[in-house]
This record gives structure tokens, sequence and C-alpha cells, in this order.
């Protein structure tokens, strides 16, 4: 699975805790405005304090409504902007509000389904064999990464990922990594990246459905590299899509199981982290790429400001 997926899946796992403990701030913050409201109205003459009751009770009920409305603020050059963590988050995060909701969905599916799932799946399947499965579905990544190497003109590069998928593909059906241990690394690549690489702003940061961590750009990932798959290209020439969508299903479990160590780490406001997160992973991949390396990146810190 790739770098920004694993980032993803991070980001989707640890965000346990935070989505329970802001509904419960706002419930109560509500309460109150609801009361001092009351109380203010309730002094002036010719005022239906029950109306005024009725309409912030069904704003309170109704978050993901007052978010959809906030998309009919959204502008042109808020859709252009190439979003970086150190920017404020009204540049960055037009779209918070709506991205909230989606992230507390995500998270929701994570605590009920996915996180139970991966802790049983961890505990079954040897490490061996999960190792062995990720690196399967890492070489079935290596002619995409090939492909967009080739687009960045890297073409040296290119020759290596093929080589890797080669190398491991004979010796090992690509259940095992020798090509890493003959110098040929693996170096992950996307359309998203490959836009990026040659200027293409990453619009707006997005909160996908399932998918998780996101931006304009990088949203055609997801269906480039489905039909970019050669697993899915045999699979759709058989008939056999089920077996594509298996991997897909398996594939994230296995991903969620490497996180379990690490999902405590992210505190405060989750997901702000994991928004910055990804949009600095995202920004060093495509620098590193462009020759520039960590000094070209705006990272969150660098002003101060968050």
């Amino acid at each position: 699975m790739r770098s920004s997926h694993l980032v993803w899946a991070c980001l989707l796992s640890v965000g346990t805790a935070q989505h329970a403990f802001a509904q419960k701030q706002d419930s109560t913050s509500i309460a109150t405005d609801n009361t001092v409201a009351t109380q203010t109205v309730s002094a002036e003459p010719n005022v239906d304090v029950s109306i005024i009751d009725t309409e912030q009770t069904t704003s309170a009920k109704h978050p993901r409504l007052d978010a959809l409305k906030e998309l009919k603020n959204i502008t042109k050059n808020d859709l252009k902007v190439n979003a970086t963590a150190a920017q404020p988050d009204a540049v960055k995060d037009p779209l918070q509000p709506l991205n909230r909701e989606i992230y507390a969905f995500n998270d929701s599916i994570d605590r009920n389904i996915a996180r139970p799932i991966a802790v049983q799946y961890k505990a079954k399947v040897p490490e061996d064999v999960r190792g062995s499965y990720s690196s399967f579905r890492k070489n079935l990544s290596e002619p995409w990464n090939a492909v967009n190497q080739i687009a960045q003109g890297r073409f040296s590069r290119a020759a290596k990922s093929l080589g890797r998928f080669t190398i491991n593909t004979v010796s090992s059906l690509g259940f095992a990594d020798p090509a890493s241990r003959l110098g040929l690394t693996l170096e992950e690549e996307s359309l998203g990246t490959t836009l990026g690489y040659y200027g293409v702003p990453s619009g707006p940061y997005l909160m996908l459905p399932i998918l998780g961590p996101s931006t304009l750009r990088h949203s055609v990932d997801y269906v480039a590299e489905g039909y970019a798959n050669p697993l899915w290209q045999q699979s759709h020439a058989q008939d056999q899509t089920g077996l594509v969508w298996g991997n897909r299903v398996l594939g994230g479990i296995n991903t969620r199981a490497k996180l379990l160590d690490v999902e405590d780490v992210l505190q405060g406001d989750r997901y702000s982290a994991i928004r910055d997160i990804y949009l600095q992973r995202v920004a060093f991949n495509i620098a590193e790429k462009q020759g520039k390396g960590a000094e070209a990146v705006s990272f969150v810190d660098d002003d101060g400001t968050e």
C-alpha cells in the first residue's frame, strides 16, 4: 500500500477519542448559548422565544446540514490553492466543517469495524505472513510507479522500478523483496505526485469517506491506480472483480494492523494533526523528487503559527 495510504490509515485510526470529546464540548456550549439567548430575548417584548429555541435546537441536531451550507461560501480561488501545512486553516482547509464531519464518520467506522478486525488479524496471522502480503501489494504497484517516473522524466528511476518488479515477481511472485538486497530500493509514486511535480496546485485539503485524507489533486489517484494495478487487469479480463475488492479490503486491514502500536501518538486536535502530517508528507515527497529536499518544504512549526 502506498505511503499516502499508510498515512491515511494512521490518520483514520488514531482519531478515536477526539470526536466524542468535541461533541460533548459542543453540546455543553450549545446548551449554555441557548440558555443565555433565551434569558436575553425573554426580556424583550414581542419576541417569540419558542421560535428561537426551535431554530437553535434544529441547528444543534443537524451539524452535517450546517456543514453542507458552508459550501456555498467556497470560491474558485479556494479551489486553486496549493495547500501546505504551514498555511492558515482558512487557506489550506476551506472545507473544514464538512471535512470534520467526514472525519467523524471515518472514525466511527474505524472504532466499530476496522480496528477490532485489525486486532484479531494481527493476533491470528503470523508476522511473516503479514510481511509477505505487504511485499506482494507493493510489488503490484511497481509498474504504476514506473509509469509515473517516466512521466516525470526520471527514466533511470523508472528502470529500477521495472527491475524491482521483474526480480521480485520471478523470484517469489512478489511475496519477498530480494531486489532491495541488490540495491534496487522502493520509491512509491502516484498520479497526484506527478501532477504536483509539474506544479499543478493541490487544491484544498479533503477528507474522503472511508478513503481518508487527500487533496483535490490527489483524489484522482484512487481511480487511476485501480486501473493500473496488474491484478485488476487480470481479474477484469476473467470477470473476477471480487478478487480485486478482496485484495483492497485485506490490504486495508493489513495496513491498519501495522498501526495498532502507534495509534496513541497524536494528542490534542487530532483532525488538525492528521491534516498537517498528510500535507507535509505530500509536499516533502514532491520536493524530494524535484531534487529540492526538506529545505524547500514549509513545516507547521517554521513560522510558529501552529
